[in-house]
């Protein structure tokens, strides 16, 4: 069933795209992940100039949803519970600005329940250290180069994707059991 005229769209950058791209993809109602490029100044960017860090952008993926399945806020649950919202421009081993914990909105009810949910889990003290996620209108989106797309799925073997990419799929399977496609 194809409900693409019903899709959302969702733009998040918590560090390695190929870590959201893993654990996004195995979320029921999510219907594509597009690992790319956000929020720098220089139009279409590459890995090569994003990885050095001088063109502003974000690691990000875009994850079209249907809404009926799987609700925004949900997907900003999944997103906080797979990567640290505490540290800014880094995420384990990986550093600098295009590591960068962000949420994109594609509209004021996005901005509202992003702003909402890191306030209540700031409240709730979640995590020990202060929230320091950005929240900004969702710029130009840039696709990155092919071979990043479904990266963890055609190269399981990598020692990045076993020691980094796994366990943070795995974390996002354990956590959200009943939400896994079938």
């Amino acid at each position: 069933m194809n409900s693409q005229h019903n899709s959302e769209v969702a733009t998040l950058g918590g560090g390695c795209f190929w870590c959201l791209e893993a654990a996004f993809a195995q979320l029921a109602g999510v219907e594509s992940v597009t690992s790319g490029y956000a929020g720098g100044a220089m139009p279409n960017p590459d890995y090569h100039s994003v990885c050095g860090g001088e063109t502003g952008h974000a690691e990000v993926v875009e994850v079209r949803f249907d809404p009926a399945v799987i609700d925004y806020r949900t997907l900003l649950l999944a997103f906080f519970a797979i990567h640290d919202p505490t540290t800014p421009n880094r995420q384990g081993n990986d550093v600098g600005t295009q590591y960068r914990s962000v949420i994109f909105t594609h509209g004021a009810e996005q901005e509202k329940t992003a702003r909402a949910l890191i306030a209540e889990l700031a409240a709730a003290k979640t995590w020990p250290d202060p929230i320091v996620t950005a929240v900004l209108p969702a710029p130009t989106f840039w696709p990155a180069e092919k071979y990043h797309q479904n990266y963890f799925a055609n190269n399981p073997g990598q020692s990045y994707c076993q020691f980094v990419v796994a366990p943070k799929a795995a974390k996002l399977r354990k956590v959200f059991a009943g939400r896994l496609k079938g």
